[in-house]
């Protein structure tokens, strides 16, 4: 198939609408056709896509994309195809007393054209993981990867259009103008990952054609640490899902609340930490880059602010410096901050890690509640009433006790955002209902009564009324 990476919107978009009208029902087999072929996609070109990926980022960890993205997304693939038959077949629900002995049923409907607008930091999961769930789920799909990967989007896009025709699954390349144009297509769903910002224009971007949107979004996901947990494990946890990708992932501890008497033990446990995981950094192939100039800008100067206001920066590599040629921005935590801090207001995304000390663990469930609720809230310990109580007292989009990340990777927990973290999960299943119109479906019976209900109204109607009300 030839690349519509750069060709008409709209003619792509009526496409897939038409497409869709000529097929409204996948059968299963179409479905799982579709799926082997993105597997084959994905197991065919595994090493371009670690090579594209790492030249977008200046140097990405070929571990890290193979384990958070290729993995990630054949898994998808693997247990969608498991179950899709069971997902597609009508689920029967009890019928309400008065309506026997009719039924009742639901039937998972595919929307139509789905649109998916991924982000640059997980490339190819972010684009991929969804559209498994649309594509499983009888929808068409347009895809539109961001522009700070280049490389990896076009490659995207050429091998989408060779394994795919364009009313089936397409990808778009463009910079910021074509995104905002690709949101305004009347889409019968559309998925958004990326800012809170971006997020708001997405929303009202999809409002004017009333387009059901999915946003996944960010925000500051916390850490608590308890005070009766084992430091030196939970900072090695911290550090890993921490520095994962450079700390540019949506779920990424942005900061950690630990007992004021434990401050300064956890925060050498996290530099101890640091040090293993990654020896060096310059060189090191392991340690991703920060994508782009700007971004790294931006952390280099949360950092500026914060020491200006009162922090103090303590490095977890204090014999290297941030080389600019190769983005590798050394591990800092930062201590002494406060609300004030510009890296307390807005999401790191970078390999920052603020430390507020506290009292009481209601002092540490307060300040998480004074702010934006979080995509996902991490906590280490083993007090399980204060495990409870964190879990009872605060509200996030997920939640992983005892590690970092790894919610996000069950197959069978939906994944999600609340309030400025996002709006509606996905994943598996429950990506599946997401991208489908569940449709119910009453079957009157030949034997119903409701006749016995019908105007003109009398004793009779009066009677029968009073016998249901019995029954409600």
């Amino acid at each position: 198939m030839s690349n519509p990476a750069h060709a008409d919107l709209a003619t792509l978009f009526q496409a897939q609408q038409a497409a869709f009208a000529r097929e409204r029902f996948p059968s299963l087999a179409v479905r799982l056709d579709r799926l082997e072929r993105l597997h084959r996609l994905l197991t065919q070109n595994e090493e371009r896509i670690a090579d594209a990926i790492s030249a977008d980022f200046g140097n990405r960890s070929r571990h890290e994309t193979a384990m958070a993205e290729v993995f990630i997304v054949l898994g998808a693939i693997t247990h969608t195809r498991k179950h899709l038959k069971r997902w597609m077949t009508k689920r029967r629900v009890a019928t309400s007393f008065h309506s026997l002995p009719g039924s009742s049923w639901i039937t998972p409907q595919p929307l139509g054209v789905v649109g998916i607008v991924s982000p640059w930091n997980y490339p190819l999961q972010l684009a991929l993981a969804p559209a498994v769930e649309a594509l499983a789920a009888g929808n068409r799909v347009m895809i539109k990867p961001s522009e700070l990967t280049p490389r990896f989007s076009e490659l995207l896009a050429q091998l989408i259009g060779q394994h795919y025709a364009t009313d089936e699954c397409t990808v778009v390349t463009g910079e910021a103008d074509l995104a905002r144009e690709f949101v305004r297509l009347p889409f019968d769903h559309l998925f958004f990952t990326g800012s809170t910002a971006v997020g708001r224009q997405v929303g009202v971007a999809a409002a004017a054609n009333l387009t059901p949107v999915t946003l996944e979004l960010g925000g500051k996901s916390p850490v608590i640490i308890d005070v009766d947990c084992d430091l030196e494990e939970a900072a090695r946890k911290i550090a890993a899902g921490k520095l994962l990708n450079a700390g540019q992932t949506c779920i990424a501890p942005d900061y950690a609340l630990v007992p004021t008497v434990q401050l300064d033990a956890f925060a050498q446990a996290f530099v101890q930490a640091a040090r293993r995981l990654y020896p060096t950094l310059a060189h090191n192939n392991d340690y991703t880059s920060i994508v782009n100039p700007r971004h790294q800008a931006r952390l280099q100067g949360l950092v500026e602010n914060a020491r200006a206001l009162g922090a103090r920066v303590l490095p977890t590599h204090a014999d290297e410096v941030a080389l600019a040629q190769t983005r590798k921005l050394p591990p800092q935590l930062l201590l002494d901050v406060t609300d004030e801090m510009s890296v307390m207001q807005e999401e790191i995304f970078g390999p920052l890690l603020p430390l507020l000390p506290y009292q009481k663990l209601e002092d540490a469930i307060g300040y998480i509640n004074a702010h934006p609720r979080p995509l996902a809230l991490y906590w280490f310990g083993h007090n399980l009433s204060h495990r409870d109580q964190v879990l009872l007292e605060t509200t996030s989009g997920g939640v992983t006790l005892n590690d970092t990340l790894l919610h996000v990777a069950q197959e069978n927990l939906p994944f999600g955002g609340v309030g400025p973290s996002g709006s509606g999960a996905y994943h598996r299943e429950t990506g599946f209902r997401l991208f489908s119109h569940n449709k119910p479906v009453f079957a009157q019976s030949r034997f119903s009564g409701t006749r016995l209900l019908w105007p003109p109204y009398g004793k009779l109607a009066d009677n029968m009324i009073r016998l249901l009300k019995k029954f409600a």
